[in-house]
Protein backbone atom coordinates (compact mmCIF):
# COMPACT_ATOMS: atom_id res chain seq x y z
CA UNK A 1 0.00 0.00 0.00
CA UNK A 2 1.04 3.59 -0.57
CA UNK A 3 1.05 6.03 2.33
CA UNK A 4 -1.65 8.67 1.95
CA UNK A 5 -0.05 12.13 1.94
CA UNK A 6 -2.87 13.76 3.96
CA UNK A 7 -2.04 17.26 2.76
CA UNK A 8 -5.07 18.66 4.60
CA UNK A 9 -3.73 17.26 7.85
CA UNK A 10 -6.97 15.85 9.25
CA UNK A 11 -7.76 12.72 7.24
CA UNK A 12 -8.59 9.32 8.70
CA UNK A 13 -6.98 7.67 5.66
CA UNK A 14 -3.61 6.08 6.36
CA UNK A 15 -2.82 4.30 3.09
CA UNK A 16 -4.31 3.16 -0.20
CA UNK A 17 -3.72 0.68 -2.99
CA UNK A 18 -4.95 1.17 -6.53
CA UNK A 19 -5.67 -1.71 -8.89
CA UNK A 20 -7.46 -1.69 -12.21
CA UNK A 21 -11.09 -1.90 -11.03
CA UNK A 22 -10.83 -0.90 -7.38
CA UNK A 23 -9.11 1.03 -4.64
CA UNK A 24 -8.34 -0.30 -1.17
CA UNK A 25 -8.27 2.25 1.63
CA UNK A 26 -6.79 1.72 5.10
CA UNK A 27 -8.04 3.93 7.90
CA UNK A 28 -6.18 4.94 11.09
CA UNK A 29 -9.14 4.81 13.48
CA UNK A 30 -10.31 1.30 12.68
CA UNK A 31 -7.05 -0.10 11.32
CA UNK A 32 -9.28 -1.80 8.75
CA UNK A 33 -8.89 -1.86 5.00
CA UNK A 34 -11.94 -1.35 2.80
CA UNK A 35 -12.16 -2.25 -0.87
CA UNK A 36 -14.20 0.04 -3.10
CA UNK A 37 -14.71 -1.61 -6.48
CA UNK A 38 -16.51 -0.85 -9.72
CA UNK A 39 -19.07 -3.50 -8.75
CA UNK A 40 -19.77 -2.22 -5.24
CA UNK A 41 -19.19 1.52 -5.59
CA UNK A 42 -19.39 2.34 -9.28
CA UNK A 43 -16.72 3.19 -11.82
CA UNK A 44 -17.05 6.99 -11.63
CA UNK A 45 -16.71 7.09 -7.84
CA UNK A 46 -13.79 4.65 -7.79
CA UNK A 47 -11.95 6.62 -10.46
CA UNK A 48 -12.50 9.86 -8.55
CA UNK A 49 -11.22 8.22 -5.37
CA UNK A 50 -8.08 7.10 -7.22
CA UNK A 51 -7.38 10.67 -8.29
CA UNK A 52 -7.90 12.02 -4.78
CA UNK A 53 -5.68 9.29 -3.30
CA UNK A 54 -2.84 10.21 -5.64
CA UNK A 55 -3.30 13.92 -4.88
CA UNK A 56 -3.15 13.21 -1.14
CA UNK A 57 -6.15 15.36 -0.25
CA UNK A 58 -9.92 15.00 -0.15
CA UNK A 59 -10.22 11.21 -0.17
CA UNK A 60 -11.76 10.79 3.28
CA UNK A 61 -14.30 13.56 2.65
CA UNK A 62 -15.26 12.06 -0.69
CA UNK A 63 -15.74 8.63 0.83
CA UNK A 64 -17.91 10.03 3.63
CA UNK A 65 -20.12 11.94 1.16
CA UNK A 66 -20.32 9.53 -1.78
CA UNK A 67 -19.14 6.02 -0.94
CA UNK A 68 -19.26 5.47 2.82
CA UNK A 69 -21.14 2.16 2.84
CA UNK A 70 -20.39 0.97 -0.69
CA UNK A 71 -17.26 -1.04 0.12
CA UNK A 72 -17.16 -4.74 -0.63
CA UNK A 73 -18.50 -6.77 2.22
CA UNK A 74 -16.83 -10.08 3.10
Amino acid sequence: MDKYLNLGGNSSVEAYEIVEHSISVKFFKTNDTYIYSYASTGKDDVERMKILAKQGEGLNSYIMKHAKNTYEKP
